[in-house]
C-alpha cells in the first residue's frame, strides 16, 4: 500500500498532466489533502488515505465546522476528497469509495459583488493615469479586465502575438483557448501602450503586459493595481480582478446581452456558472421596483 506522500504525488501528477487543471486548483488540492492527512495521522494514527472510512471523513468535517471554517471552504475540501478517492478507486487502491456516504453542507448563495458601468466610467474619467509607460499599462490592465471579463490568470498570460485587430486569444481553464472580442477603445490603448513599451524596453518579453522592470506581470502586482484604482471611486471591500469580471458579466446582462453569449466570452464550461449573474439583475429590478413603485413611496 502506498504511503501518504506517494499517493499525493501520484494524484498531483494525474491532475496536472492528464486533467490539465490550473495551478490554482492544484494548489488547493494539495493544501486540502495535506490538512486531511494531518487529521488522519494525528487523530486516528492512520498511515494511508486508503484506511479512512466515511466515519473519519465525517469527523474531519465536524472538526472543520467547529473551527468555524465556512461552508464554502468545507464544500471545496469535500470536492477535493471526491476527486481524490475517485482516483484511488480507479487505480484500485481502494475497494469502496468512502465519499459515497458524504453529503456536502448547504451554503447560502452570495451574489457576486460588481460595479455598475457608471462607477467604472467614473474611474476611467479620473485624471490619475499618466501618458507614460506606467500609466498606459495600468489603464490597459483595468480596461481589459472590465471590458472583456477575462480572468486574472488569462490576463497575465496574454502574448503580443495573441492580439489580432479586434480580438484576443486567451488560454483559459484546462488549457482551452477561446477568442474574446475587444472594443475600439481597447484596440487604441493597446497600440499606444505597445509604442511606449517599445520606446522604454529594447528587449522582447513576448508577453503583452509587463512590470516597470520589463518582467511579466504577476498576480499580486495586478491585485494591488486593481485595489488601488478602485479604491479611488468606491469603499467596497472586495476590489479584485475577479470583481471586474463579475462587473463585466453583470453589466453585459443588464444591457441586454444573451446568457449564452456571456457564457462563451467568459469561457464557462456550463451555463449554470453564468446564470448566477441573473440574480444580480433580478435584485436590481427589485430595487428599482421598490424605489419607483407608487405604493412603495
Amino acid at each position: 500500500m502506498n504511503t501518504y506522500l506517494e499517493q499525493l504525488e501520484s494524484f498531483q501528477n494525474y491532475v496536472q498532466n492528464e486533467r490539465r487543471l490550473s495551478v490554482h486548483t492544484l494548489t488547493s488540492y494539495s493544501t486540502d489533502l495535506s490538512q486531511f492527512q494531518d487529521f488522519l495521522s494525528q487523530t486516528f494514527r492512520l498511515s494511508h488515505f486508503a484506511e479512512a472510512t466515511h466515519n473519519e471523513i465525517r469527523m474531519w468535517i465536524v472538526e472543520l465546522k467547529e473551527n468555524e471554517i465556512s461552508s464554502r471552504s468545507i464544500n471545496r475540501k469535500i470536492s477535493t476528497l471526491k476527486s481524490f478517492y475517485k482516483y484511488l478507486l480507479i487505480r484500485k487502491e481502494i475497494g469502496v469509495n468512502p465519499m459515497n456516504k458524504i453529503i456536502s453542507p448547504k451554503q447560502s448563495k452570495k451574489l457576486p459583488v460588481y460595479f455598475e458601468q457608471r462607477k467604472l466610467n467614473e474611474l476611467f474619467e479620473l485624471k490619475v493615469f499618466s501618458g507614460d509607460f506606467n500609466g498606459l499599462r495600468d489603464v490597459l490592465v483595468l480596461e481589459l479586465l472590465s471590458g472583456t471579463g477575462i480572468r486574472l490568470s488569462e490576463l497575465i498570460q496574454i502574448k503580443e502575438s495573441d492580439i489580432e485587430k479586434d480580438q484576443i486569444k486567451v488560454l483559459g481553464k484546462g488549457n482551452k483557448e477561446r477568442i474574446v472580442p475587444i472594443t475600439q477603445n481597447i484596440q487604441t490603448l493597446i497600440h499606444l501602450y505597445k509604442e511606449e513599451k517599445a520606446n522604454v524596453f529594447s528587449g522582447e518579453s513576448g508577453f503583452l503586459l509587463i512590470t516597470n522592470k520589463g518582467n511579466k506581470l504577476y498576480e499580486k502586482f495586478v491585485y494591488r493595481l486593481v485595489n488601488h484604482y478602485l479604491g479611488l471611486v468606491t469603499n467596497e471591500k472586495k476590489k479584485s480582478p475577479h470583481t471586474m469580471r463579475h462587473s463585466f458579466a453583470t453589466n453585459m446582462l443588464n444591457n441586454g446581452a444573451q446568457l449564452h453569449t456571456i457564457k462563451e466570452i467568459l469561457g464557462h464550461a456550463n451555463l449554470s456558472a453564468t446564470q448566477v449573474y441573473t440574480h444580480n439583475s433580478i435584485e436590481r429590478l427589485k430595487d428599482a421596483y421598490k424605489k419607483f413603485h407608487p405604493k412603495e413611496n
